[in-house]
């Protein structure tokens, strides 16, 4: 055992070619287990493994028990770079600066026959978050004997028959751990000869739904209070509520072909592929994947990453493929080879189950709250309604400071976000309106033509489509504020880019392919996401501004005399980075609302205001706050201008920068604090000092990334605003920031 841990741990050699003769062994002796073998198979094994090491070494297995030492204390900290561990990292945010440690003690030996074991444990149950301690333990065994799954262990309960007096002396330390740290534990031990060691403990993984009923149920037994709670949920695993589970009715004719352990709940289905490499390939492809695999192990977690679920042959309820997945928030089902017949065959991609054979790419599916398998596809439905997170969610915005709105452009995407709290709409964008098959024509017509009249011919078409959609958002959203961005994109991006297709276009518009080429290629932009669009298409063509402006006020109007409710509507103008500007499009603005609203013989209040997402807008703030009565940060551009690379390019080159630790996270996932975060705190502070009462948000998708959500509280905006399904997330990390930091 300790030359072929050596010889993998510290000198990276790997197990398979020991793991092969331990077996040839096993089957040369007919025995099952490794603990089956006699002292004189263990001591050829060393021999063997001893020839093993010189052959691919190039030098005896060192005897020396210094060098022995020395050469695991530098593996240790080697272990800090390797791949997986820089996934970890960037999965969890950890800074690569902190570095490692490594303690050298004393082993407690749980291999020392049959009154030693090993084993661990949780207070509580890590998938459901029921009060009852549960655990799993192997007799005569050592720690990675139970984490590996290379032997499937007994539950902790057993080990009141096996060892009485051990068990109760395990179960009076593990109460006393739970009540000093007030959390559920996640315990190791070993019992070498009888006696009971602890070898560690730390607030245990779980499942999103264990977390809300742990956090609820501690609230209720006094353990702690409701702020307490509301830190003890990561904000990330509610996504695993919200998101699809198996349709009943679909599952009643899907057929069951084995079950394994329910290791982490939720509902999977994907295209079967046997290797973590394989699983990131197929991912990069847009394939939905299953990890299909003996056990996982460390170097597995970047294709665990990108699954939609994860089996396992072997393993329990700890191994590491259940705890991992657990704390991903991904659906997992282990040891299905404990109850079932399992061959799997990587050589030649293959897994069969009970008889039922699974090429690489076949569909599978299993649940990770039943343990089912099931062949094929099976349809999914939306999460159902969980009473804890009511609770758990009326406490987070209880002490939340920060208002949250979700980005909806269509009706549907307001009520889902609104569904899930959304307190308003901070970014509707009205571009995404236009590409619909009705209204492309009118559209492109208005793009083709070549003077005022006929763009406000074509202009005249859209309109009626335009106020449709805002009133839609209106009726869902009420009195709610609702934030309407005008057109942003260049305007080729409406166009056609294939020869056949221009050449349809044409014959609908009316006009020769040779005019539709000459305002394509008139419209080509070296770099259009810094071209003609935003702001810039109004000052070129007011009545572009005119049209949406009457769309924006005719919808309010008419909502708020049909609901009897006082609709503000938000007008924003994207782009903007001189103050000028601003005003040229905002009296645009102005003068046609206040026209609409004075021939309406009514009372209406709204507001312009602008995006902040060029560096210079930002640099400005204090004079662009003259003009704009609320300010909202587009991060996503932002980041692009401040950095100086494209979001759609940057994927060739980041990876390297990751790999070089010039970045160790993605800025369009997460805000960068030190550069475009500063722009944010300056804009944030310079405007209020022209306009005490400026609103002050954020519309990127950063709006929903629990760390960008902390800083936009930490610097005193008013709102965040994200994707319908990541509202959840961001209030309860804007509760989180406001306990942390209150204002």
């Amino acid at each position: 055992r300790f030359i072929q841990m050596y010889s993998d741990v510290v000198m990276e050699l790997g197990k398979s070619f020991f793991e092969e003769r331990i077996d040839a062994m096993k089957e040369r002796k007919g025995v099952k287990q490794d603990v089956e073998l006699d002292a004189n198979d263990l001591k050829e094994l060393v021999k063997e493994f001893k020839q093993i090491y010189l052959e691919k070494q190039g030098e005896e297995f060192p005897q020396d028990p210094k060098e022995q030492l020395i050469g695991a204390v530098k593996a240790v900290f080697r272990s800090w770079d390797n791949p997986r561990a820089n996934v970890y990292r960037k999965m969890n945010e950890i800074p690569y600066e902190w570095g490692t440690a490594v303690n050298v003690q004393q082993m407690a030996f749980g291999n020392s026959g049959m009154r030693s074991g090993t084993g661990v444990a949780f207070t509580r149950n890590p998938a459901t978050g029921e009060k009852k301690l549960m655990g799993e333990y192997l007799i005569n065994a050592q720690g990675e004997d139970v984490v590996a799954g290379i032997r499937t262990p007994s539950p902790i309960s057993k080990l009141h028959e096996e060892m009485p007096e051990v068990y109760d002396q395990f179960v009076e330390i593990a109460g006393r751990l739970e009540a000093y740290y007030s959390d559920m534990q996640d315990m190791e031990f070993t019992i070498e000869d009888g006696h009971l060691f602890m070898l560690q403990t730390r607030n245990g993984k779980r499942t999103a739904q264990a977390a809300l009923q742990i956090a609820c149920d501690l609230v209720d037994e006094g353990v702690i209070d409701e702020k307490t709670a509301v830190l003890r949920v990561e904000p990330k695993q509610l996504d695993t509520l919200l998101h699809p589970q198996f349709d009943a009715a679909a599952l009643k004719a899907a057929e069951v072909v084995g079950k394994g352990l329910a290791a982490s709940p939720g509902s999977a289905c994907g295209k079967v592929v046997f290797s973590a490499e394989d699983a990131a390939e197929w991912n990069e492809r847009g394939e939905k994947v299953v990890l299909v695999r003996l056990e996982t192990s460390p170097e597995d977690i970047v294709g665990m990453q990108v699954s939609q679920g994860i089996l396992t042959v072997r393993g329990g309820m700890t191994s590491h493929a259940a705890v991992v997945a657990r704390g991903m928030g991904t659906c997992c089902v282990c040891g299905c080879g404990n109850s079932n017949d399992v061959v799997i065959d990587y050589a030649a991609k293959t897994f069969s189950i009970n008889g039922k054979v699974f090429k690489e790419g076949d569909f599978i599916s299993i649940d990770g709250t039943t343990g089912n398998i099931y062949e094929g596809q099976v349809a999914t439905v939306a999460a159902t309604e969980n009473a804890n997170l009511n609770r758990f969610m009326g406490w987070a915005d209880k002490y939340r400071q920060l208002q949250v709105f979700a980005n909806a452009d269509n009706p549907h995407d307001a009520q889902q976000g609104s569904d899930f709290g959304a307190e308003g709409i901070g970014l509707c964008r009205t571009e995404h309106m236009f590409f619909a098959e009705d209204r492309i024509k009118a559209m492109r017509e208005m793009i083709v033509a070549d003077n005022t009249a006929d763009r406000e011919k074509a202009l005249e078409k859209i309109l009626p489509y335009q106020q449709g959609d805002f009133e839609g958002l209106y009726e869902v959203m009420g009195e709610r504020p609702v934030t309407i961005r005008y057109l942003d994109p260049p305007l080729h991006e409406f166009l056609p880019t294939k020869e056949e297709d221009i050449k349809e276009i044409a014959g609908e518009l009316g006009i020769t392919v040779e005019k539709l080429h000459n305002v394509i290629d008139s419209l080509h932009e070296f770099n259009p996401m810094m071209g003609h669009r935003g702001c810039r298409l109004a000052v070129s063509y007011p009545e572009i501004a005119v049209m949406q402006t009457r769309a924006v006020i005719n919808a309010a109007l008419n909502v708020s005399k049909k609901k009897g409710i006082k609709i503000v509507p938000h007008i924003m103008i994207p782009l903007v980075g001189e103050v000028k500007e601003l005003k040229f499009v905002k009296d645009v603005v102005v003068k046609t609302a206040d026209e609409i609203i004075a021939a309406a013989g009514v009372e209406m209040k709204y507001e312009v205001g602008t995006m902040i997402e060029i560096p210079r807008a930002a640099l400005t703030a204090d004079e662009i706050a003259k003009e704009a009565e609320f300010f909202s940060f587009g991060t996503n551009d932002l980041t692009q201008m401040t950095f100086g690379f494209s979001r759609d390019d940057a994927g060739k080159f980041l990876d390297y920068y990751y790999e070089n630790k010039i970045y160790e996270l993605d800025p369009f996932a997460h805000l960068d604090q030190n550069g475009v975060g500063k722009l944010v705190e300056m804009a944030a502070k310079l405007g209020r000092q022209t306009r005490p009462d400026l609103g002050l948000g954020i519309c990127g998708e950063h709006g929903g990334d629990p760390t960008s959500v902390e800083f936009c509280h930490k610097v005193g905006l008013d709102y965040v605003s994200c994707s319908p399904f990541r509202v959840p997330i961001a209030r309860l990390a804007a509760a989180q920031a406001a306990i942390k930091f209150p204002r």
